[in-house]
């Protein structure tokens, strides 16, 4: 193909004409499944005797040949398509973006093997500081997510971290993907997750379970997002979450054991070990591994909460008894009230001397929460005469004659 002597019209005619015949032999040749074979044609593919417009139409092809639904043509696929990657790797300049092409055929390949190493081995590799992709920010959204999510299921969360932290600075610049945010969300809750920030990663899946746009996805979240409340220190702001959540009228169509723990800790009532261990069935591993005490983070949460509990009960207490209510030695019984004092998580004074603990209790915090469950008592009540009106109308004006 000469371009000196033709016009730009017919060295394009030419040069679709050239790439067309080449690919009716490339498709000839997969369909042979010929390892050798490919290799030897994509060799004198990429000789610079071929010109480059015709090896990427012939590129492009390849890649969308890789793509298959046979499960016995993986290997096949798979040993073409980084054969290629490796004969490129000294163009790479020139034929960029097919080769980013040929990695996300390879990507998918893997994915229908649930091989997350390979898959985020190989989209890693696509570079997004040069060539056409530099200026996509929807393309690196989207590629920052899927590696961050890929390295969450292989619980390499340091590495999801990093790329979702890339995602962050692309969302934080606005995005009009709704899709793509709210998979940036629920990757970030599940780093927050298993970083131990519960309170965080519980006000992240709330927020999904706000947003989600599918209903079964709302449950998920919301189901997550009582969980890493519960697993949360306690404290003022794990209060105000279990408020939020126990509002939500979701959250009663929940597993029985789990909205009755919300409301247990919600109302500041102690959770008794049976209960704990029917709430493990609702824990990630990494929720039950053992801390440096040899506690895991629900024993934690259950003995801050209860602390707490205690609190409401008792002016002052002797830590040899807060220990025997709480399960634990009167030493750590100590240690963890000292700890929650020194946070501010909880009002108190500690008197070693005489081994007692004296909860500094506002008399008027009493009132207020009786004040609430009156008021939440009140409302169960209202609903109920609302639905009995609703499927018995007769009784509408007996009902009013009585609340009046």
């Amino acid at each position: 193909i000469n371009a000196e002597y033709m016009g730009d019209e017919v060295l394009s005619l030419r040069i679709m004409a050239t790439a067309e015949m080449i690919k009716q032999q490339l498709h000839g040749l997969m369909e042979k499944k010929s390892v050798e074979e490919v290799k030897q044609f994509l060799s004198w593919l990429l000789d610079d005797s071929v010109p480059q417009p015709v090896c990427r139409e012939v590129l492009k092809e390849l890649a969308a040949l890789l793509l298959t639904d046979d499960e016995s043509r993986f290997e096949f696929q798979k040993a073409v398509g980084h054969f290629a990657l490796e004969e490129l790797q000294p163009r790479i300049v020139s034929f960029q973006e097919e080769s980013i092409l040929i990695r996300e055929s390879l990507a998918e390949l893997y994915d229908a093997e649930d091989d997350w190493s390979m898959v985020a081995r190989t989209l890693a590799q696509i570079p997004l500081d040069s060539g056409s992709r530099a200026g996509d920010d929807a393309y690196k959204l989207q590629h920052f997510v899927k590696l961050a999510t890929l390295y969450i299921k292989m619980d390499d969360h340091v590495e999801a971290e990093r790329y979702i932290n890339r995602a962050g600075q692309l969302v934080q610049e606005g995005t009009s993907n709704d899709f793509m945010l709210l998979k940036y969300k629920g990757a970030f809750a599940q780093i927050q997750d298993y970083k131990r920030k519960f309170l965080e990663a519980a006000i992240r899946y709330y927020d999904l379970a706000q947003v989600a746009k599918v209903e079964e996805d709302q449950i998920f979240a919301l189901r997550k997002a009582i969980i890493c409340t519960i697993l949360a220190e306690a404290g003022p702001q794990r209060s105000r979450m279990l408020n939020t959540l126990y509002r939500d009228e979701r959250s009663s169509k929940l597993e029985v054991i789990l909205y009755k723990s919300l409301e247990k800790m919600h109302l500041e009532r102690i959770i008794r070990p049976n209960e704990v261990d029917e709430l493990k069935q609702f824990l990630s591993p990494h929720h039950l591994a053992l801390l440096p005490d040899n506690s895991t983070v629900l024993d934690r949460a259950v003995t801050q909460h209860n602390l707490l509990a205690v609190s409401n009960l008792y002016y002052n207490i002797t830590f040899s008894e807060l220990g025997r209510l709480l399960g634990v030695t009167a030493e750590r019984a100590e240690r963890i009230a000292a700890k929650m004092i020194a946070e501010d998580r909880m009002k108190g004074t500690i008197d070693q001397i005489r081994g007692l603990l004296e909860f500094s209790n506002d008399p008027s915090a009493a009132l207020v929460q009786w004040d609430a469950q009156i008021q939440q008592l009140c409302g169960l009540v209202e609903g109920i005469c609302d639905a009995i009106v609703a499927n018995h109308p007769e009784f509408e004006a007996p009902l009013a004659a009585a609340l009046a």
